[in-house]
């Protein structure tokens, strides 16, 4: 059995609102929720909230909310660990076994069938591995960051400045779309970062992150240019 989790609190504070939002015609939540459901893999597609309009959002888009998210992990400190591992647990009183989960953030409007395919895909075939999650290379050499400091500007690493960008080692960020992972493994709260996931590497034009309002107006933006037209199965 494979389980989506979709966590969406209602108490967004930088965008009010935000998981349910209309975003180019349609809640944002939706785009998550259609795409796991074009991917064909899951038995269940659990939507983790505290707010009742969210929860009927989600529900006319296809996705279950079979509780309402406890308190305690709805607060703005809450991580996406405790809100998965609630959700599996809360199968599991059902008499349901998930092997597989893969949480799926609300706000990732580019997510694409095929990317949930791959990681599911890659992680079945290596019995070694835990997670896989999508991540997107960083657009400028990391190396050649700078900081403001007293006044002056800096780099962070002096000693990377005269070197060529092609010699400088390529950077990854978490895209902030999916996590695949045996359900034990979010149970057990074993690290995601390690040498035990799996990398999802998704082009940066089908990468956003959404946390302000000019993020919100960029990412439509790409929207229309690069994602509309391609959707998927």
């Amino acid at each position: 059995m494979n389980l989506a989790v979709i966590p969406a609190r209602g108490g967004s504070k930088r965008i009010p609102g935000k998981n349910s939002r209309t975003f180019c015609g349609k809640p944002l939540i939706a785009y998550s929720i259609e795409a796991a459901r074009r991917s064909g893999l899951f038995d269940k597609i659990i939507v983790s909230t505290d707010s009742e309009h969210i929860a009927r959002v989600a529900n006319e888009y296809g996705a279950d909310t079979p509780f309402s998210r406890p308190d305690n992990l709805a607060d703005d400190f809450t991580g996406t660990v405790p809100v998965v591992q609630h959700a599996i647990k809360y199968l599991h009183q059902c008499g349901w076994e998930p092997n597989y989960t893969c949480c799926i953030y609300a706000t990732a409007p580019f997510i694409q069938a095929s990317a949930l395919k791959d990681g599911f895909e890659k992680l079945r075939a290596d019995d070694a591995k835990h997670y896989a999650f999508s991540v997107t290379s960083f657009p400028f050499p990391i190396q050649r960051a700078l900081k403001m400091q007293n006044g002056g500007v800096f780099p962070f690493s002096p000693q990377d400045i005269p070197k060529r960008s092609q010699d400088l080692e390529d950077a990854f960020h978490d895209a902030g779309q999916f996590y695949w992972g045996t359900s034990n493994a979010f149970l057990k709260g074993i690290p995601t970062f390690s040498e035990t996931s799996i990398p999802i590497v998704l082009p940066r034009h089908l990468v956003q992150d959404i946390d302000t309002l000019e993020d919100w107006a960029r990412a439509e933006l790409m929207y229309d240019a690069y994602v509309k037209d391609r959707i998927e199965s």
